[in-house]
């Protein structure tokens, strides 16, 4: 295998990865076996790598102890009872026009848009299309996807891929993605979810550029 098919099929594979853990991150509150992957020796090293400071504690308390933390910072932001973050394209995007809500008309639109390209939902999903984890989650399998046409030296199958997660990109994700981000920095003062806005940020920045800007000019 050339060396260009296997460098497009590792970046499409680390894509679909950072898609994958930041899915986990927004979709949930953590678990005691995430906490232990992300002190693991390979994404520790990643973070430190970024620059991505999670806090010491995150590293040095006892898991059952960070998780309970971030279990409860997580409720507080994304769920309730009181003043939380609705992480939903729709909130975010149709807020100008008044009609910011659930199940509003950019639900309507990513539902669609998933479902044209004949990726489904797994079957015990009672959540809504257009909430961020999903739309990341979304992506993560497009990016798999195409890693997987890389590595079949399918390259009009991998573009075709790509043009598809550009699409979604532009139409919705890069639309909303950053206030949320601006959102969950102003309303927490966790290390462990400011890392993880941090992230999000920047590679998302990185997608606008590869993805987008790139493919434009």
């Amino acid at each position: 295998m050339g060396a260009d098919w296997k460098e497009q099929a590792d970046s499409a594979e680390t894509r679909s990865e950072i898609y994958g853990l930041l899915t986990t991150v927004f979709r949930e509150e953590p678990t005691e076996a995430l906490i232990k992957e992300l002190r693991g020796s390979r994404l520790s090293g990643a973070f430190s790598t970024m620059e991505l400071n999670l806090g010491d504690s995150f590293y040095n308390d006892p898991v059952f102890e960070v998780t309970e933390a971030l279990v409860l910072e997580f409720t507080r932001l994304f769920i309730g009872p009181g003043r939380h973050i609705s992480a939903h394209e729709s909130v975010f995007v149709e807020v100008d026009s008044g009609a910011g809500g659930l199940w509003g008309m950019k639900t309507v639109e990513v539902k669609k848009f998933i479902e044209s390209t004949g990726l489904d939902y797994e079957a015990q999903f009672t959540g809504l299309p257009d909430h961020v984890s999903v739309e990341l989650e979304f992506m993560g399998k497009l990016a798999a996807l195409e890693a997987g046409q890389w590595l079949q030296k399918d390259r009009k199958s991998a573009d075709y891929c790509r043009s598809v997660q550009r699409m979604f990109l532009e139409r919705h994700l890069l639309c909303w993605v950053f206030k949320f981000c601006d959102e969950v920095m102003q309303r927490t003062e966790s290390p462990f979810y400011l890392a993880m806005v941090e992230l999000t940020n920047n590679f998302m920045e990185f997608e606008r550029e590869c993805m987008v800007s790139n493919a434009a000019a």
